[in-house]
């Protein structure tokens, strides 16, 4: 009988220099040397391997400095399938969707030839998308999917609105408007403390020092990046904020939030400050509290305006109703010690 490595983990690690260039396989390999080539491939198929905190189920590919990986203490969740996935949208230039959390927008482009089956092990938004689109169409046949052309995404456990363009033309316009930051992106988040309503304007760099994205003060260098922040409600140690994109760099909201030092709640990477000092979690969030809450552009082909919202999920509906019972709570018990 195979040897279960159920008590096996390695928290997340940077890829340096030195490891720059290994597989995966040969990484965990040299971290775990009382395993077998075989032992640690049965790992990563067991879906237990993370490549820059997705799964990856590929021995053999080939690790960048400054990624990250690490090794779950327990296989990670089954692939979802398309039911999933809610359609919005529909026509023969563009779909929008409705993106649950812990799914990923796109896939690597190392893992883009894979066959569908095995691209189905471990979906994305975008295969799910298509797996979709090609049943509402009736399409029995074997063959590829229906192709999706990417024009911007959601981070891994964001939830919310996305829209895929499915021709070149109309790629090209919605292109254009998200160059232009004339596309209507509008998120909700919570966040630990008070946080007034503001615009936030950085520069944002691939690695701010400690191998994470952030702000740089140096001229000339990185993006510029602006969120607008306004408070949406206040609750008992906590802010539901509205925050709604300029710009879209890689996680921009996560970013400038934690460096006003809040934090999205439940944020995994960003409560970890450039000086290594950990801004602590205690609202007890069951993931990212963060939402793709609406979505509008016009239409790059038919110039029709569209705008689409998607209330909160029951994960974060339920977290929130629960941060708001525990401040009702604390009022009523201080109103109790008043009049004792």
């Amino acid at each position: 009988m195979a040897r279960k490595d159920t008590t096996v983990f390695l928290e997340p690690t940077s890829i340096s220099a030195e490891h720059a260039g290994l597989t995966l396989a040969a990484l965990l390999r040299r971290q775990l040397p009382d395993h077998s080539w075989e032992r640690v491939r049965r790992l990563i198929a067991a879906r237990r391997a993370l490549v820059n905190g997705e799964l990856c189920l590929d021995p053999a590919r080939r690790l960048k400095e400054g990624e990250t990986f690490s090794l779950l203490a327990r296989p990670a969740a089954r692939p979802r399938s398309h039911e999933a996935v809610v359609l919005r949208h529909l026509d023969d230039h563009l779909v929008v969707v409705e993106k649950p959390a812990g799914l990923c927008t796109v896939r690597h482009p190392a893992e883009r030839d894979w066959s569908e089956c095995r691209k189905m092990l471990s979906p994305t938004l975008e295969d799910l998308t298509s797996k979709l689109i090609a049943q509402r169409q009736g399409r029995v046949r074997k063959g590829p999917l229906p192709r999706l052309r990417i024009v911007h995404r959601l981070d891994k456990e964001t939830s919310g609105l996305v829209v895929f363009a499915r021709t070149v033309a109309a790629e090209r316009g919605l292109g254009k408007q998200f160059h232009a930051h004339t596309v209507i992106r509008r998120y909700l988040a919570v966040v630990p403390g008070f946080v007034p309503s503001q615009r936030i304007v950085s520069r944002l760099v691939r690695d701010r020092g400690d191998g994470r994205r952030g702000s740089t003060a140096q001229p000339g260098i990185g993006k510029e990046a602006i969120t607008h922040v306004d408070v949406l409600e206040r609750l008992p140690g906590y802010t539901l904020l509205t925050c709604r994109l300029e710009t879209g760099r890689t996680h921009q909201i996560r970013i400038h939030l934690a460096e006003l030092g809040h934090p999205v709640c439940g944020d995994k990477v960003y409560h970890r400050l450039p000086n290594g000092s950990v801004l602590p979690d205690h609202s007890g969030a069951p993931r990212l509290a963060l939402h793709a809450v609406e979505l509008g552009f016009v239409h790059p082909i038919t110039h029709q305006e569209m705008h689409w919202e998607m209330p909160l999920p029951p994960d974060l509906q339920a977290f929130l109703e629960r941060l708001r019972t525990a401040g009702r709570g604390e009022h009523a018990d201080q109103v109790d010690r008043h009049r004792s």
